[in-house]
């Protein structure tokens, strides 16, 4: 307005005889061409400064160029455009009457904000640039619109506001001053309570509406049906398992959905996209059966298992402990691809929780059935220590099957890890002791390979022979001593020694060498008894037996009872303390 009154001010200023003079000449009132008011007019003709305007009176109007560039929407004036102009003042000596297209702009941006402002409507404008804490906006005038009520959500990039244009509320408004606070956020809001208002009017569950999906999460998708989002959530989207609903649907794509709940009151909409189509479960349990065999495509794989689909809308788990015979936990993606087509078993069917379970390995004989067929237990087989534990060692023999070597068949003697005997990585030879299938067990021995040294053991003693042990360990009821690598026996308390012994520990000692005397032999059992008691009398007849084959066959009995007793050292006079203390 400060510009508009200095060019008047530089002007000749049209005085009241001037006014009269044209209502002479044209007959108008002085209300209808009074300064001041907006009068509407058509282009007829544009010069290199000027716009000349026919505003209906037998008077021309003239505009300046500048002012259509300088306006909220810059454009080149052109012949039959129609435009509003506001009445400044008469051109005397050319006969034009002066119009300023800038002030009529004006005139009106700030008719439009106080009635906007005065009835709550709302003004259009477009943002222009981006300032302190906001934007500014052109509604015919330059306005303020706060970041605050820039939108209803976060505005991710502020920039790309700019250049666009929308309709707001005016929320402060001063005409003198020519200012004005917009709120878009305000407009919005109005418009989706309006929009929400007649969306739920008309809503109904079961009600298929058409919509357009607006953005896509993790956890589903939302779909503007008429102004107001309604979630789909992933699990309506497919019978069938997907991980993310941008696999069925993408950002702007026109679906049509059925709602299943809604609730004006807190403003929510629940959709479905899979109940457009029926139940593929209704009658699964009559297409499945537990055993049967069924092709299929993996869907997706995951660290407990793979999800193969039956058919469109049914998928079943094989978990990862059903995809291999090995006996090693082996991941998923090693064994099976995405879309790859198997053949799978059917273990278990559940309609209820809308599972099914599947095997892979069940598909396929076990490796161990193949297994037996070609060996049998007694075989000899080689291969390769892959594992050692505290109970075994385990062999593989054949890709995919192990066999267990427990540390009893290691060796024919006592070890007490199977380290001593195996490491990791090496090869071995064994012998096949039992098969079992159903127990997806195969039990091998290594000692084995040189016989039973048992039976060897049996064949060879007898009741009564004398043999060299070593003590291995000691019991409360007696020793266990080796008689070879690999074979014990036991002497039991009453065969430790011709003197009562109560407590084995106070008299021997491990690894202590003896002579023992089997006395029991039982080969069913693979048990040994033994006596060191009976060794000791033994051996003595013989060193008597061995002594009186040296002698004279002359000897009499009398002689040897005069040896005998020569070796009787006569017992010594007891003597009471007295004596002895005396003798000292």
């Amino acid at each position: 307005m400060s510009e508009i009154t200095k060019r008047q001010d530089k002007d000749e200023k049209m005085t009241s005889e001037d006014y009269e003079h044209l209502l002479d000449k044209y007959q108008f009132s002085a209300k209808e061409i009074s300064p001041g008011k907006i009068v509407k007019g058509k282009i007829i003709k544009v010069t290199l400064t000027h716009a000349l305007v026919d505003i209906g009176l037998k008077s021309e109007g003239i505009v300046p160029l500048e002012e259509f560039l300088d306006s909220a929407e810059p454009t080149k004036p052109r012949l039959g455009d129609e435009i509003e102009a506001m009445l400044e003042r008469s051109d005397q000596r050319q006969g034009y009457f002066v119009l300023s297209k800038r002030n009529a702009d004006i005139q009106k941006a700030l008719d439009a904000l106080e009635k906007a402002f005065n009835y709550q409507t709302w003004v259009t404008g477009k943002i222009t640039e981006r300032i302190k804490n906001g934007y500014t906006v052109n509604v015919g005038i330059n306005t303020f619109l706060p970041d605050s009520h820039a939108d209803i959500r976060v505005i991710k990039d502020p920039e790309k506001m700019i250049g666009q244009s929308f309709k707001f509320k005016v929320i402060k408004f001063d005409r003198k001053t020519e200012n004005a606070v917009l709120s878009r956020k305000l407009f919005l809001q109005d418009e989706r309570e309006k929009k929400r208002r007649k969306v739920f009017s008309h809503l109904a569950k079961g009600q298929k509406v058409k919509g357009q999906v607006k953005s896509l999460t993790n956890f589903g998708a939302f779909i503007d049906i008429g102004g107001v989002e309604g979630l789909l959530h992933i699990s309506d989207i497919s019978w069938g398992k997907i991980s993310h609903p941008s696999e069925l649907l993408q950002v702007g794509q026109e679906v049509e959905v059925i709602v299943l709940d809604f609730s004006e009151k807190d403003e929510k909409i629940s959709l479905g996209y899979k109940q457009l189509t029926p139940d593929p479960w209704t009658n699964v349990a009559e297409k499945f059966k537990a055993g049967q065999k069924v092709s299929g495509k993996v869907t997706s794989l995951t660290d407990f298992g793979a999800f193969v689909e039956l058919e469109k809308g049914v998928e079943g788990l094989v978990h990862i402990s059903d995809l291999s015979w090995s006996r090693k936990m082996i991941h998923p993606k090693k064994l099976l691809a995405s879309g790859q087509e198997v053949t799978v078993t059917v273990l278990d069917v559940n309609p209820a929780t809308k599972r099914i379970s599947l095997g892979l390995k069940q598909s396929s004989p076990h490796p161990l059935e193949i297994f037996k067929q070609k060996y049998k237990p007694g075989a000899h087989v080689q291969g390769k220590i892959t594992s050692i534990t505290d109970f075994g060692a385990f062999m593989e023999i054949e890709p995919g099957i192990e066999g267990l070597i427990h540390i009893s068949d290691i060796s024919w003697e006592k070890i007490k890890h199977p380290s001593q005997k195996l490491k990791v990585g090496q090869e071995a030879e064994a012998v096949i002791l039992n098969i079992d299938v159903e127990k997806q067990k195969v039990s091998l021995g290594i000692k084995q390979l040189e016989g039973d040294i048992w039976e060897e053991f049996f064949a060879r003693r007898k009741p009564g022979d004398l043999v060299n042990v070593k003590i291995v360990r000691i019991a409360d009821f007696g020793v266990f001593a080796e008689i070879t690598p690999g074979i014990e026996g036991v002497v039991f308390l009453s065969e430790l020694d011709e003197r009562k012994i109560d407590t084995p520990a106070e008299a021997f000692k491990v690894g202590e060498e003896k002579t023992a005397k089997i006395i029991k032999l039982n080969p069913k059992d693979k048990k040994i008894s033994l006596s060191f008691r009976q060794a000791q009398m033994d051996i003595q007849k013989q060193d008597y037996q061995r002594y009186m084959d040296t002698q004279d066959d002359r000897m009499t009995l009398g002689d040897l009872m005069r040896d005998q007793l020569k070796n009787i050292q006569t017992p010594k006079k007891r003597t009471n303390k007295k004596e002895e203390k005396t003798d000292d």
